[in-house]
């Protein structure tokens, strides 16, 4: 019988996060964009604490993880939580690990006093959207999402 277990990532285990980054980059066909590295993801994870990664495990084995913050809602007035990543290896999808670790960062959030949780999925995943539906997550349709990329952020920011 294989065990399941969720766990804490630790500062030594900046390369294997960074590698769940390259493989959901490349699940969502922008592996272009990562230009993150080991060092990176170790300083803005062990030394800012800028998020939280957790990894989904059988018999000891990383499987899959999830990368979370913290966000604050103006309109509820405290802060919440927000799933950047979650990923499972491609041949332990449907398994449940994907579920348990939503329900991990679910009760951490919970724990913590968040108001909500939030997450954002690819329009063409299915599978998620699938599994989202089902634990009573709803879309936003009425929201769109905009983004300043670090070229961009640093030109509009020393523009006059």
């Amino acid at each position: 019988m294989k065990t399941f277990n969720i766990r804490a990532a630790r500062p030594d285990e900046a390369g294997l996060v960074l590698d769940f980054i390259k493989k959901i980059a490349e699940y969502e066909k922008c592996s272009a964009e990562v230009i993150a590295d080991e060092a990176t993801i170790c300083h803005s994870l062990f030394v800012e604490h800028s998020a939280e990664v957790v990894f989904a495990e059988e018999d000891g084995t990383p499987v899959g993880f999830a990368l979370y913050f913290h966000n604050f809602s103006t309109f509820v007035g405290r802060k919440g939580m927000y799933l950047e990543d979650l990923y499972i290896l491609p041949e332990k999808r449907g398994l449940g690990y994907g579920k348990a670790l939503l329900k991990y960062v679910a009760r951490l959030a919970v724990e913590r006093n968040c108001g909500r949780m939030e997450w954002i999925c690819l329009d063409w995943n299915e599978p998620a959207l699938k599994v989202y539906r089902s634990i009573g997550a709803r879309p936003m349709s009425e929201w769109t999402v905009q983004r300043l990329d670090e070229a961009t952020l640093k030109q509009f920011a020393e523009s006059e």
